[in-house]
């Protein structure tokens, strides 16, 4: 026999505090393979912290995950001890002051076991808490210039949130193929009656510094907005400003990269006239021979190409 919800919860979870009242919104960022220049789990930190979240509960890695994969890492305390850190994955929650709703946070990082198990547990916990809708925040390497707006993609099952998307530019991905954890939790929740909402950032590839302050500081905007949080988010904007300036810095050294950087530039002008009735779209072809020409001669030059971040 199975082991119901609240079994699956007591036997994974450890809970440090039970909120009352019901959260409305549990939104999710995971490590890993969705969280392309450490983005997504950046944004959603910033705004765990900045608003105050207190911890409800987190979950035990012992059976998710490979730990020769996913190494645990070890620390010395001030005394001496050796102290070994495990993945973390963590609830946390908010509640807006003298308001009846409130959110939960979930930050952690893509299991390599029992996905389906991994996910039911996250449905089964947000469900306890009444949450109606789900929204997963994720990043991704793209072949986008990083002299450009953050590009967004993502949707929503609920009217008034795709209504929002579709305000701030953010388009609706086609994609079909190999997915993440993201996709097995949205699918557990949708199961016991929560809506959905998705929010992905494109990176640019050729960086490799991380985080990547701005493409964070555009997922925390669009959230906020979204969600309609009192949040400042002045702190993030300055790291954001502050990345863009290194990256420049890296970018004006390399002998490669600004050619790189101004087709990528041309290609996006060229679909953005397209998507205007102003001609025809950039041959994808194209493309993807630019990118592996540029990744050829990355290979050439050794394994220390520009990361973009501080000197």
């Amino acid at each position: 026999m199975g082991l119901t919800g609240m079994e699956h919860l007591i036997e994974h979870l450890t809970v440090h505090e039970k909120p009352e009242g019901k959260l409305e919104y549990l939104l999710v960022a995971y490590g890993g393979w969705p969280d392309a220049a450490e983005s997504a789990t950046t944004a959603l930190k910033y705004l765990v912290r900045r608003l105050g979240a207190k911890k409800l509960a987190e979950l035990d890695p012992e059976e998710f995950y490979d730990f020769t994969r996913e190494r645990p890492r070890s620390s010395r305390t001030r005394d001496g001890r050796r102290r070994v850190h495990w993945p973390a994955n963590e609830f946390s929650y908010w509640r807006a002051p003298g308001q009846d709703r409130g959110l939960m946070f979930f930050i952690g990082v893509e299991p390599h076991l029992k996905w389906r198990t991994f996910a039911r547990i996250v449905a089964d916990l947000a469900a306890q808490h009444g949450v109606r809708t789900v929204v997963h925040v994720g990043a991704l390497l793209d072949a986008v210039p990083h002299t450009r707006p953050v590009r967004l993609t993502g949707s929503s099952t609920q009217p008034d949130l795709q209504k929002v998307l579709d305000s701030a530019s953010v388009t609706t991905s086609n994609y079909q193929g190999p997915t993440g954890i993201g996709s097995a939790v949205m699918e557990a929740c949708a199961a016991q009656g929560m809506g959905y909402a998705s929010l992905w950032g494109h990176t640019a590839h050729y960086l490799q510094a991380a985080p990547n302050y701005r493409v964070s500081h555009t997922l925390a905007q669009n959230l906020v907005r979204l969600l309609d949080l009192p949040l400042d988010l002045s702190e993030l904007q300055s790291a954001a400003e502050t990345f863009d300036q290194e990256v420049a810095k890296a970018i004006a050294k390399d002998e490669q990269l600004p050619e790189y950087v101004k087709k990528l530039e041309d290609r996006q002008d060229a679909q953005a006239q397209a998507k205007a009735g102003e001609g025809g779209l950039p041959d994808p072809a194209e493309a993807v021979r630019e990118l592996e020409q540029f990744l050829r001669s990355e290979q050439r030059r050794g394994p220390n190409p520009p990361t973009g971040g501080a000197d």
